[in-house]
């Protein structure tokens, strides 16, 4: 009895002394801490958990816009409005006449912006961006009012706001509402919800929407006000995560924009609604809030600990807690 209540002491501190090993692996911290440090100081811890909230994102695509004019003037011989098939002959326009002008044409935008999450939930961001785009002649019947210059180039200022309609987070959630119908002593049911929530699931789906002011660099008429030109829009963003840190995202949606069409008549406009349809890509990078690695014979690939502080041992491009055939 005594022999072996003697061998367990012995096997029982070998076992301790064998995890204690286990623990500190070339400073490797093995063991699981609920509230990771990102840094040895307290100011660096904050700064580092801070950052990881922010990204940059470049983006770009194309847009086809509709330009529409509701023509009303007292005085319709000062604007440019000519029969397109015989630009020569005088215009017929009496004055009081309600004639509607429309034309389509294509743009390209060229963004790039910063944004701030907030929860995974909602997304906070300012950009700023250059607008490459056609203008034609508007026209009404076989009338056309003319512009000077046939495309235009303008910066965009711009805030954003997004909220998260679908991701991996509200997927669990969904996933757990979904197998409630089921017994807890199912243990096949409750194994299938378990291995479907614990998948990567690199989808998000982010209704956003962007306002700001238009800034005219290349004007397709002088007579066009470049002042307080404001716009908006909205759009469904559909993101795919290459890493925690990287993600491939396209995004659809309307804008909404007018110009005044002035002449010398001070008190009297004419408002262009312009109306873009646009479909734009582009990738989004965050700062990452761990440090890379470099601790000498480490050569761990995930996310881990030395000395209490969390570490990553692969790039930003690639998972960092990679899973079974996502190695290389």
């Amino acid at each position: 009895m005594k022999k072996s209540f003697a061998l367990i002491c012995v096997l029982f501190l070998c076992i301790h002394l064998v995890h204690g090993q286990d623990d500190d692996i070339f400073g490797l911290d093995s063991r699981a801490k609920s509230k990771t440090r990102k840094s040895q100081s307290n100011i660096g811890n904050v700064f580092r958990n801070a950052i990881g909230n922010f990204s940059f994102e470049v983006f770009s695509g194309g847009s086809f816009h509709t330009n529409k004019m509701g023509f009303n003037s007292s005085s319709p011989s000062l604007y440019p409005i000519r029969q397109f098939q015989n630009p020569d002959v005088p215009q017929s326009v009496n004055p009081g006449d309600t004639l509607t002008f429309a034309r389509s044409s294509f743009a390209i935008p060229i963004n790039a912006a910063i944004k701030l999450n907030f929860f995974n939930t909602l997304t906070l961001g300012a950009g700023y961006g250059r607008e490459f785009g056609q203008m034609a002649n508007l026209r009404s019947g076989d009338l056309e009012f003319q512009f000077q210059q046939p495309s235009y180039t303008l910066d965009r200022a711009f805030g954003s706001i997004g909220l998260v309609l679908y991701d991996a987070r509200k997927r669990a959630k969904f996933l757990q509402w979904k197998y409630k119908a089921f017994d807890s002593n199912n243990l096949m049911m409750q194994s299938e919800k378990n291995q479907r929530i614990r998948q990567i699931y690199p989808w998000r789906f982010v209704a956003e929407s962007e306002f700001g002011n238009v800034y005219m660099r290349k004007n397709f008429d002088p007579s066009i006000n470049t002042d307080n030109q404001s716009f908006f829009n909205i759009a469904l963003r559909i993101e795919k995560e290459f890493s925690e840190y990287t993600r491939f995202f396209v995004k659809t949606g309307a804008e909404f924009r007018n110009y005044n069409f002035q002449t010398e008549i001070q008190e009297e406009f004419q408002t262009i609604g312009q109306n873009l349809f646009f479909a734009q890509f582009g990738l989004s990078i965050s700062l990452p809030s761990t440090k890379r690695c470099k601790v000498p014979g480490c050569g761990v690939v995930m996310k881990h600990l030395h000395g209490g502080v969390e570490y990553r041992g692969s790039s930003i491009w690639q998972q960092q807690n990679r899973r079974v055939g996502q190695w290389y």
